[in-house]
């Protein structure tokens, strides 16, 4: 499997995650992005470390940063842990917002035994506070795409959100009602378009971007 590098350097790798493709796994057999990041490395001649410093869900596509060294993947670490990084989507929704633009604050549980999350009341015990901003950037009668700043990184939480807002991802066979009863097969229509975060060495500001692949 190829992978598009949009940037590299001795301390980080910037590349596109394809949907399908699980940033990490212990499946025996499965391809992920670490293993084919190390492969890419061992295929350089470099020690193949990779540090896994944030994730995607499997079926989203996006930009996704890598560490390779170990002191690198713990600045970056720090950096999405601290909320200094910053992390960008686009989705495209099963209906239309009422508001154009606007802030979704919700409190999350995890359900290990499911691999799913669901919107509970702040006393819930385990619950966790999950934020994000949106925007439409484009519409017609029945669907939205949003433009989508994550404040935090709550486990599915912007497939959780958005559903509970009753505009729910189109593809999301697990929080989309209408896609679980079809099962379209159109795929999960979200994608990390942009990450930003400081280099772990110079500290420079870094954004790297991909284009808006849905149209409406």
């Amino acid at each position: 499997m190829n992978i598009n590098i949009l940037y590299e350097d001795e301390e980080v790798i910037v590349c596109e995650k394809p949907a399908g493709v699980a940033a990490q796994t212990k499946r025996l057999g499965q391809a992920d992005m670490e293993s084919l990041l190390k492969n890419y490395r061992a295929g350089k001649g470099e020690q193949p470390y990779i540090g896994v410093v944030h994730r995607l869900d499997q079926p989203v596509r996006g930009v996704m940063v890598f560490a390779k060294t170990k002191e690198a993947a713990a600045d970056l670490s720090r950096q999405v842990q601290t909320k200094m990084a910053d992390k960008f989507y686009y989705a495209v929704t099963d209906g239309v917002p009422e508001q154009k633009k606007g802030t979704l604050e919700d409190y999350l549980l995890r359900d290990g035994k499911t691999n799913t999350s669901k919107v509970v009341s702040k006393s819930t015990e385990g619950a966790k506070s999950a934020r994000l901003d949106y925007e439409v950037t484009a519409q017609n009668k029945t669907n939205a795409i949003l433009r989508i700043r994550l404040d935090t990184g709550r486990h599915h939480q912007i497939r959780v959100q958005l559903a509970n807002a009753g505009i729910p991802i189109v593809g999301d066979t697990k929080y989309n009602f209408k896609e679980t009863m079809t099962r379209s097969g159109n795929g999960l229509l979200l994608c990390s378009y942009k990450i930003g975060f400081k280099h772990p060495k110079t500290h420079k500001k870094m954004e790297f971007e991909i284009r808006n692949p849905f149209l409406i």
